[in-house]
């Protein structure tokens, strides 16, 4: 296990505070730290960003454009997942046929 001086910790719980669009991976891989190391040390801090607006209204109904995108980002995963299955698919049948 590494040991980081606690600066370091400090800096790198305050850098994932001060932007509001990072993400603990993102922050993580900047500072060259396991993404659980730095959720912890975060946890250990009782460290709680500001929230968005968004986050602060739950009831405001979604705008046609976010909607829009939401559906479009479900059918992505869903294209990808089946081209997985089909991936694997080809492969398995690939290496049955004995010519």
């Amino acid at each position: 296990m590494k040991h980081y001086p606690p600066e370091f910790k400090a800096d790198a719980v305050a850098l994932f505070q001060s932007r509001p669009g990072a993400t603990i991976r993102s922050v993580a891989a900047g500072r060259g730290v396991n993404p659980e190391t730095l959720r912890n040390w975060v946890r250990a801090a009782g460290a709680s960003r500001p929230r968005g607006r968004r986050a602060q209204t739950p009831a405001e109904p979604p705008t046609p454009l976010e909607a829009e995108n939401a559906a479009l980002r479900k059918k992505v995963r869903e294209l990808e997942e089946e081209r997985e299955i089909l991936r694997k698919a080809a492969k398995y049948f690939a290496g049955e046929t004995r010519w």
